[in-house]
C-alpha cells in the first residue's frame, strides 16, 4: 500500500531545479504563489499594495506561520513605499495603520506579529524618511533569507534523528509553501531524503481546506519523495496496524510551557500517536515560540462556515446549518516527544529548555 511509485504528472508543475519559492520582493512589489490555485495550477501573483497583501493572508493566497510572517513584512515595505509621508512621525503613522490591518488577518500565528513588531522596532531606530523606507526593506528581505537559513538547520537537526526505512505521518502542510522556500516538518523530511534515507511519508488529506491533499502532495511529488496519502480518518487505523513510526508536523505558535498550536487535528494525532507509543514532533523555528501567553489567551481563529459547507461552488451540506470551524488546536507537552528548532531538539520538561533555548 505505501510502497508504490508515485504517479508523475503531466509535466507543467514539476520543476526540481528549482525550489518552490513561496513568497519574494521584486521590483517593489510582493510576489507569491497563489495557493489557492494549486495543485492544478502553479499561478503567481503580485501586489503593489499592503491591503492586497493583507487580503491574501486572510483568503490563504499564501499560509504558513513563517510565509505569512515574511509577507506581512513584505507588506510593511509596501506600505512604506507608499507613503507620502514627509516626516518621519507622519510615515510612522502610516506604517502604524499598515500595522494594525496586517496585525488582524490571522490571530493564531505568532510569526506574524513578530515579523511586523521586527519592522517597527526597525522603523522607530531611524531619524529620516529615506532610512526608514530603505531600512524597512532590508529588514525585510533579510527576514526572508533568514527564514531558508533557520529551516534548512532546522531540517538538518531534524533529519539527523531519521533513520532509513521510516514511515512518518505529517498532517497539514509545513514546507516550501508554508515558510520562504524550504519548509519545517516537510524540512525535516526533504533533508532526510537528500541524506539518502529511504524515507516514506503519510500525508493527512486535512480537511476543510485539504492542505494535505493540495499542497503537500503537490511539494512531495515535486521533490520526489515516496509518500502516500491518506484521509483524516484513516490515522489512528494505520497506528494501529504498526505502519507509522514517527510522526512530524509544523507549528503556528509554541508556548513557553510547550503548549503547540497547530492546524486542526493535530492534537488528536498527537493523542493517538501517544495511544500506540508513536513518537511525536514539532518542527518550528525560534520565531514560532510565544514566550508571554498563557493558553486561555491564545485566540483560536475560526473560519469562514463556507469552508465546511463546499468545495468550490458546490454544495456540500444543507443550508441554514450551524457550522463551527476552528482553524487550529492545541496540543499539549506531555504527547510531544521533541521539538524541533534550527538550534537543536528540545526535550521534556520544555519549560526549562525552551528557557535554555532563548
Amino acid at each position: 500500500m505505501l510502497r508504490g511509485k508515485n504517479r508523475k504528472n503531466n509535466g507543467k508543475l514539476r520543476n526540481r531545479s528549482n525550489d518552490l519559492l513561496t513568497v519574494e520582493w521584486k521590483n517593489n512589489q510582493v510576489v507569491m504563489i497563489d495557493q489557492t490555485k494549486l495543485p492544478g495550477k502553479l499561478v503567481y501573483v503580485r501586489y503593489k499594495k499592503y491591503e492586497d497583501v493583507a487580503r491574501a493572508i486572510e483568503r490563504l493566497i499564501v499560509r504558513g506561520a513563517p510565509a505569512i510572517g515574511v509577507a506581512a513584512a513584505f507588506g510593511m515595505s509596501l506600505a512604506a513605499i507608499s507613503s507620502k509621508a514627509k516626516a518621519p512621525k507622519a510615515l510612522l503613522r502610516d506604517l502604524e495603520i499598515a500595522y494594525d490591518r496586517l496585525k488582524t488577518t490571522r490571530p493564531t500565528a505568532v510569526n506574524l506579529v513578530w515579523a511586523l513588531d521586527q519592522i517597527m522596532n526597525v522603523a522607530a531606530s531611524k531619524n529620516n524618511v529615506e532610512e526608514i523606507k530603505k531600512s524597512i526593506i532590508l529588514s525585510s528581505l533579510k527576514m526572508a533569507t533568514d527564514d531558508i537559513t533557520t529551516n534548512k538547520k532546522l531540517g538538518m537537526n531534524g533529519a539527523e534523528m531519521i533513520r532509513s526505512d521510516e514511515v512518518i505521518l505529517t498532517h497539514c502542510n509545513a514546507g516550501s509553501l508554508a515558510t520562504v522556500t524550504y519548509g519545517t516538518a516537510l524540512g525535516v523530511l526533504r533533508a532526510a531524503n537528500d541524506m539518502g534515507k529511504k524515507i516514506r511519508v503519510i500525508a493527512t488529506e486535512t480537511r476543510p481546506v485539504m492542505q494535505g491533499s493540495r499542497l503537500t502532495a503537490f511539494e512531495l511529488d515535486h521533490y520526489g519523495i515516496d509518500f502516500s496519502l491518506i484521509p483524516d480518518t484513516a490515522v489512528g487505523h494505520l497506528m494501529s496496524k504498526g505502519i507509522i513510526d514517527r510522526v512530524i508536523v509544523g507549528a503556528d505558535r509554541i508556548l513557553k510551557t510547550g503548549h503547540v498550536y497547530n492546524k486542526i487535528g493535530t492534537y488528536q494525532i498527537a493523542a493517538l500517536a501517544k495511544r500506540h507509543e508513536i513518537p511525536f514532533y514539532v518542527a518550528a523555528p525560534n520565531s514560532t515560540f510565544d514566550l508571554t501567553s498563557n493558553v486561555n489567551e491564545v485566540v483560536i481563529e475560526e473560519r469562514n462556515k463556507n469552508e465546511l459547507m463546499k468545495i468550490g461552488n458546490k454544495l456540500l451540506a444543507p443550508k441554514g446549518i450551524k457550522v463551527f470551524n476552528p482553524a487550529f488546536d492545541v496540543t499539549p507537552p506531555e504527547l510531544i516527544a521533541g521539538i524541533i528548532t534550527e538550534k537543536g531538539i528540545l526535550r521534556p520538561p520544555y519549560e526549562e529548555s525552551i528557557a535554555k533555548n532563548f
